[in-house]
Formats: C-alpha cells, sequence, structure tokens
C-alpha cells in the first residue's frame, strides 16, 4: 500500500516552516482573534476552528463533546491538548491531567492557562516517555484519532497508547466517517486515495497560520467500522460510540468512539 510519504506540493511562494498552531493560539490569547487554515497535498484550502474553539469553556463546547467528558475515569492522558481547554475541564472535575502536544506553542499556552502537567510528545512517543499502566483514561478529542496518522501507523500508534493504559482503561477518540459529504473536492480526493490503495480518509496536510506553516503531516478520519478495525489487532477494542443528538450535526458524520481495553 502507498504510505502517502511525501513532502506535498511546493511553490514559489511557500510559507516559512515552523509552529503554525502554537503561532495561533498565541496571537488568539493576546488579541482574541485567529484562525487556522488546513492545506491538504491536493492543494485544497480549508478555515478550521478558530481560537474560540480552542479556548472554549465547558458550556459551550458542542454536545457530544460534553458527553464524551462523562466517559472519562481516573488519571488522563490528554492527546493533542491544544489550548488545553479539555485538560483544564477535567482538572476542575479532580482528575490528574497529563497534556500533550506536538506544538510547543500550544503547550506553552496551555500552562500559562493554568494546566498543571503539559509537555511536548509526539503520540508515537509516548510508550518512550510515559511508564506502563499509567493513565485510566486516553482522550483524543477534536477528530484527534486523527493523529494515528495512516492505516499503517495507526496499530503500532494504538498500540503505544495502550501501553501507557491500565488494565480495564478507555480510550475517548473523536472521529469523522469521511465520506458522509457530497463535496466534490473531498469525493475526489477519497477516490484517488483508493486508487492507491489508502484509506479514504486519508489526509496528507499541514496547519497553516499566516505565513507560517507545520511540516507536512498524515492524519486519519476514520468512521467507526474503520476505528474498528484499525483497533482489532491492539489491545483496544471499540465498544460505543457518541453520535450527536438529531439535527445538531448538519454535514453529517462526525461521532466520539468509546474503546475499552479487557481488564
Amino acid at each position: 500500500m502507498d504510505d502517502g510519504a511525501t513532502d506535498g506540493p511546493t511553490d514559489a511562494a511557500s510559507p516559512e516552516t515552523g509552529d503554525a498552531l502554537g503561532a495561533m493560539l498565541r496571537d488568539y490569547r493576546e488579541t482574541g482573534a485567529g484562525r487556522e487554515l488546513i492545506e491538504r497535498d491536493d492543494g485544497w484550502l480549508g478555515v478550521s476552528a478558530g481560537g474560540e474553539f480552542y479556548f472554549a469553556d465547558y458550556e459551550a463546547w458542542p454536545e457530544p463533546d460534553r458527553r464524551a467528558l462523562d466517559r472519562v475515569e481516573g488519571r488522563v492522558l490528554d492527546v493533542g491538548c491544544g489550548a488545553g481547554r479539555a485538560a483544564l475541564a477535567l482538572q476542575e472535575r479532580g482528575h490528574q491531567v497529563t497534556a500533550i502536544d506536538v506544538s510547543p506553542g500550544a503547550v506553552e499556552v496551555a500552562r500559562d492557562r493554568g494546566v498543571d502537567d503539559a509537555r511536548v510528545v509526539d503520540v508515537a512517543d509516548v510508550a518512550d516517555e510515559f511508564g506502563h499502566g499509567t493513565f485510566d483514561t486516553v482522550l483524543m478529542l477534536g477528530n484527534n484519532f486523527g493523529l494515528v496518522g495512516t492505516a499503517e501507523t495507526a496499530p503500532d500508534r494504538l498500540r503505544g497508547l495502550a501501553t501507557v493504559a491500565t488494565d480495564g482503561a478507555t480510550l475517548v477518540a473523536q472521529s469523522r466517517d469521511p465520506v458522509a459529504t457530497d463535496d466534490e473536492a473531498h469525493l475526489s480526493y477519497h477516490e484517488k486515495n483508493r486508487e492507491r490503495g489508502r484509506l479514504p480518509g486519508a489526509l496528507r496536510m499541514r496547519v497553516r497560520h499566516e505565513r507560517v506553516a507545520t511540516p507536512w503531516f498524515d492524519y486519519l478520519m476514520a468512521a467507526p467500522d474503520t476505528m474498528a478495525e484499525l483497533a482489532s489487532d491492539t489491545p483496544w477494542e471499540l465498544v460505543d460510540t457518541i453520535e450527536p443528538e438529531a439535527g445538531l450535526d448538519p454535514a453529517g458524520g462526525d461521532y466520539v468512539g468509546i474503546l475499552t481495553i479487557e481488564g
């Protein structure tokens, strides 16, 4: 299968490589304004979540996110913490939370906002960073199940998360069914992925903010059956999904997967 390990397109006006997410979060914290752009390797550009999403109080969260937080127990590993919205909400509930992100700027902002334990760690490296059986819950809100990368890297990353989780632990992982769309740009991209032997929701992308862009990376949107299949060769098992209430997901496809390790 094609692992999609290309650098992405190049052009004469390429932005400076750097911590685009961290720059956006710092700008938003200072000015109250800032959005991130998602650039895909086929040239598609989309406006992603603005700073208001990353800094939102619990009461302003999307309804599935609030329900997902109720599935959290014990010590928590918050993967892809951003500005720390989930970590802060969980600390207020009395949880011991370790928040990780590959963005140094995001970790800096999360610490400044009061996250007790925020670290620059890649999800691929959690087994080297933390001890066996450290966490009772692994949290991947904000579509952060996508950080498993590709169909090829997902099992290893899920096994790494299982290594640092306790027996009976829960993985709360948000994702999206990529084919729940009628956007021709997305459908065409899905078809090209299939032609290359990749999952339709496999993205090669980077995050941009003003004239700064992250390096290109792989990100995966996975329907529930795909999430279950990717987990099938790991200690995790998909046991439930949290779907938006009727009318609250007009585009369709969003959900939170609940996976567990048998104790």
